[in-house]
């Protein structure tokens, strides 16, 4: 996968695509992680990327020239390839794991990031694919909300994570939270590990797991159970855990 940045802010990605997963999975050559400044496809003197909004208001809005031109460039460049031009925006969909699973079977991404007050529409309408939002605040500008959104699409590539099971027992990759997790020492200040994980027994300890995932998400995300289909079992015992906390 290739995964270009359009962004004033470059330096910002340094750190974030040098280090831990991303950074392995760039030197794996299992994905290519570029920025692009789309200030050097500014068509003026001056590489001035914004401009006062049409009918007036606050803030100023990014120009449609140098993003279109960034864009049209990398494409060109690709050739024949699966690519989704993704628009960072708090007016886009909220982004969750049943997205990063759709945007990591692109071949190629390309994220715009804005600042100041917004985009011009013709950006938003004829140029994008997605408009993702991780969320209902407002930050300086989309470069964070791009890390978190390509970190979250990396680590599902092939290859990525050391286990290639770790991806799919995460939180949201079924629709549920995950089931806790314990390690060495077995005690500890006098907390115990659950007796079922200690007993080597796996279709035990995998019932256990999903039980404890049902009732993670019951207490934590009960929303969530109304999208997931689950089985004449889940069901049973869902019921018993809503009895049991109505007594």
């Amino acid at each position: 996968m290739k995964i270009d940045v359009l962004t004033l802010f470059p330096h910002m990605f340094n750190g974030v695509f040098s280090e831990s997963i991303l950074g392995k999975a760039n030197e794996k050559g299992l994905v290519s992680l570029n920025t692009i400044n789309f200030r050097e496809f500014a068509n003026n003197k001056h590489n001035t990327v914004d401009d006062y909004p049409y009918g007036g208001g606050a803030g100023m809005v990014l120009k449609p020239e140098p993003i279109f031109s960034a864009v049209e460039n990398l494409i060109t460049t690709e050739g024949e390839t699966t690519t989704k031009i993704v628009l960072m925006c708090p007016q886009g969909k909220k982004f969750d794991q049943k997205k990063a699973e759709e945007l990591s079977k692109a071949e190629h991404l390309i994220f715009i990031c804005g600042h100041y007050e917004g985009y011009d529409e013709r950006i938003r309408e004829h140029l994008v694919t997605d408009e993702i939002s991780i969320g209902d605040y407002i930050l300086t500008g989309g470069e964070v909300p791009a890390m978190v959104i390509i970190d979250s699409v990396v680590r599902l590539l092939p290859g990525v994570l050391g286990n290639e099971t770790s991806a799919g027992n995460d939180s949201f990759s079924s629709g549920l939270l995950e089931y806790p997790q314990y390690t060495r020492p077995a005690s500890f200040r006098g907390l115990d590990v659950p007796d079922v994980l200690l007993s080597g027994h796996h279709k035990n300890i995998d019932e256990w797991r999903q039980k404890e995932s049902l009732r993670r998400t019951l207490e934590r995300r009960p929303e969530l159970l109304e999208k997931v289909k689950l089985s004449k079992e889940q069901l049973k015992y869902i019921n018993e855990l809503k009895y049991q906390s109505s007594e």
